[in-house]
């Protein structure tokens, strides 16, 4: 089963799952099924909007699903004093037992009303300590516009032991990788040689808005992208502290192979093309390929060059007593006296 379905699935032990969204590319639709996923089954869902309506998120209401649209409540432009964490505490307390699951969209938004990093931070792990007295699986689920401030302290380990970080990036941003890289996707590519050339180039946020955005831009909007799934710890015990990091797509509300994605079927073909290579017997005025029986008359032709028979019992003989033969030039001067005789040595 691919990593990114695993995690995403309502019965996932993962306690803690942050999206992360860019502006070159959203990571919404992910969140979307997440939260569809979660009202589907058992249990209780909170869903807490500071972005996007509750719209954008739920299909249809559920039973399990409970809505709060605070994205009117901006502090400084609204009427009422409205206090974001202390209405959150207070849901959390009147939800019925047994399994929660709290989605807030987004951290940034809340940062942003809260005013405080070192407060939203606070908030944050009182809301995380109260789901994980909750029984399993009990989850958060995070959703932060990057870069944000609040991303490196929320993917701590201190935070978090365990941890799901799924990070959206356009497809464009492959396709330029390897053009100008000739560092393709794996399969395409070896994954260590691939990462260590990707990583440094998604951080830098400016990179996939000016592939996106640019002069020769392609705009956002795409109906697939890519999907960066890390994940921390094998599920909620945080027994295992092993670190995996894969690539894959999402399509038609749904993940899939990179393979599957329309636009990056240019590189798979491309990569084939190169792994053929050209044919260079093709527009030829002549033909090169030979029929067997062609390649058999061929074999049968005697070399001009080659050495036929045995060789004769003198030179047999020389060979064998490691004999030199010179023939002398017209021109060497040959002299059997000793040319240093008048010498008194």
């Amino acid at each position: 089963m691919p990593l990114l379905s695993s995690t995403l699935s309502s019965s996932s032990r993962q306690p803690f799952v942050l999206l992360q969204s860019s502006i070159a590319q959203s990571c919404l639709p992910v969140l979307s099924y997440i939260t569809n996923q979660a009202a589907l089954g058992s249990g209780t869902t909170l869903l807490f909007c500071f972005l996007y309506p509750p719209l954008a998120f739920a299909d249809q209401p559920h039973e399990q699903l409970r809505v709060f649209d605070w994205t009117e409540h901006i502090p400084g432009y609204s009427e009422d004093t409205f206090e974001a964490r202390a209405e959150i505490l207070s849901a959390l307390r009147s939800a019925p037992q047994g399994l929660l699951s709290v989605i807030i969209d987004s951290v940034d938004t809340l940062l942003s009303d809260v005013g405080s990093l070192a407060k939203t931070h606070l908030f944050l792990s009182e809301i995380y300590a109260t789901i994980r007295a909750r029984s399993s699986p009990s989850r958060l689920v995070l959703h932060v516009l990057g870069p944000s401030p609040i991303i490196p302290i929320l993917t701590q380990t201190k935070f978090s032991p365990t941890l799901a970080h799924i990070t959206a990036h356009p497809s464009v941003l492959l396709t330029h990788i390897a053009s100008e890289y000739l560092t393709p996707p794996p399969p395409a590519s070896p994954p260590e040689k691939f990462w260590r050339v990707f990583l440094p180039i998604a951080e830098r946020y400016y990179e996939s808005e000016k592939l996106v955005f640019g002069q020769d831009g392609e705009g956002c909007g795409g109906r697939d992208f890519v999907v960066e799934v890390l994940v921390r710890g094998a599920d909620g015990s945080g027994r295992r502290r092993g670190v995996e990091r894969v690539l894959e797509g999402w399509a038609d509300s749904r993940s899939c192979d990179l393979t599957g994605l329309e636009s990056l079927k240019s590189l798979w073909t491309r990569k084939a093309a190169e792994e053929s290579g050209p044919d260079p017997t093709q527009n030829l005025s002549f033909n090169l390929n030979l029929t067997p029986q062609q390649q058999h008359s061929r074999a049968q032709v005697p070399l001009p060059y080659a050495h036929e028979g045995k060789p004769s019992e003198h030179t047999a003989m020389l060979v064998t007593q490691g004999a030199i033969l010179y023939d002398p030039d017209s021109a060497d001067d040959i002299d059997d006296d000793d040319p240093d005789e008048d010498l008194d040595i």
